[in-house]
Order: structure tokens, then sequence, then C-alpha cells
């Protein structure tokens, strides 16, 4: 299998597991921050559990997002629009999703209305993050795939654990969540917020079904190692 294509696919189905369960029933539209592979996944994932009406992709280059857009209409089926400003991915959109590469806020809480649910995926190190403090202030429900290795990871916390504006205890697991184990959103005015740092597991449970795909067409072919 091609991890490196393995990994964008689970990275896309985590953040739609927790869309499914965090966003709005209603919710219909979507702002994706990046142009790459893992962007394209966010959004793939984003349209299979909500019957999206339009979405908005902003990348700094003007090329790369026109180019996303062309590309994720069609597989998509629905209207990718390319932003010429960041807030514009953002505001008043039911979704946002950011899968970038930056070190320094690229999703500001200005930008952040009631209702909306928030996938953060880019900051995989704890001296990288998507999102300023404000953002993570105005979370109602903040969830992430492993607190164990968020401590570690999670850059996009870490300033506001440093202020005190959170604490460990206020970050729910999402498979506690989706597990009914710890409350999700309560309300439609609820901001609910998934950190995605990527897990092992995740990557084993995407491999199990490729393969079984893979061997109920067929196809593929077995390597002696």
């Amino acid at each position: 299998m091609q991890a490196d294509y393995l990994g964008q696919v689970r990275t896309g189905a985590a953040s739609a597991v927790a869309t499914k369960h965090l966003a709005r029933a209603d919710a219909a539209t979507v702002g994706v921050f990046g142009a790459g592979k893992q962007a394209r996944t966010q959004l793939l994932g984003v349209s299979r559990v909500r019957k999206l009406s339009r979405a908005v992709v902003y990348s700094p280059t003007a090329e790369r997002r026109a180019a996303f857009a062309a590309e994720m209409s069609a597989a998509c089926g629905v209207e990718v629009v390319p932003a010429d400003k960041p807030e514009d991915a953002a505001r008043g959109l039911d979704i946002v999703c950011t899968a970038t590469s930056a070190r320094e806020p690229v999703l500001l809480g200005d930008w952040v209305s009631p209702g909306q649910h928030l996938n953060v995926v880019g900051s995989n190190f704890l001296g990288k993050t998507e999102i300023d403090v404000e953002v993570v202030k105005k979370a109602t429900v903040i969830t992430i795939d492993s607190k164990d290795q968020g401590r570690i990871e999670a850059g996009d916390f870490a300033a506001a654990l440093d202020k005190d504006l959170i604490q460990w205890s206020d970050v729910a697991e999402l498979g506690r969540v989706v597990a009914k184990r710890a409350p999700g959103r309560e309300s439609p005015a609820d901001v609910t917020l998934f950190k995605s740092l990527g897990l092992g597991l995740e990557d084993i449970a995407v491999a199990i079904q490729v393969y079984q795909k893979a061997k109920s067409a067929g196809v593929g072919k077995w390597l002696e190692l």
C-alpha cells in the first residue's frame, strides 16, 4: 500500500468522523485553508458526511487555490470557490478545515462565529500552530484524537494551556465523544473544535479496509519479503 496516500486518507477520514459527530446536522458550507494533499482529503472527507452546497479554499498562491478549486469541484460534485482573502474561507461558513504547513496562525478567532465546526489538522509539534488563542477561547467543545500524543505535539493548544485558558481536562478524546462517554455538541450555537494529530491505529484501520476491498476485488499481488 502506498503509505503517503494512506496517511492522507486516514487524516481526512478522522476529520470526517469528527464532522459527522460534531458539526450541525444542517451544515452545508465549508472553508478550507491549504491547497495541498491533506487539504484535498479534508474536503473529500467532509463531503461524505454532510451534503455540501458550497466550499471555499484559501491558499497564499492564487494559482494553487484556483487549481484546487477546479479539481475538487469535480471530485466532490460541489462548487469550490477560490478566496482572495483568508477570512473569506472562514467567516459565515459552517465547517472550517485547516490543513497547512504554517507555523503561525492562519485561522483567527475574529473570523469564528457561533455554530461552526473546526477541523485543525496541520500542526504536529509544539512550536507550530494554525489557530490563535482566540479560536480556542471561542470553542465550546474541544476534542482531539489522543490526549497523550497531544501533550507532545498539539502546538495549537500550547499558548492557551500556557495562559491557563484551558486545561487538558477541558479536552475530550474524539473516541469518547463518538461512544457518547463525553459530551459533544449540545447547541446549534456551539463552536466545536477537533484537533487532529494522526494515530498509528488510524493507519491500521484504513489499511485493513483497503486490504479487504482489494481482496474482494481480486486486485493487488503478494510480495515475498
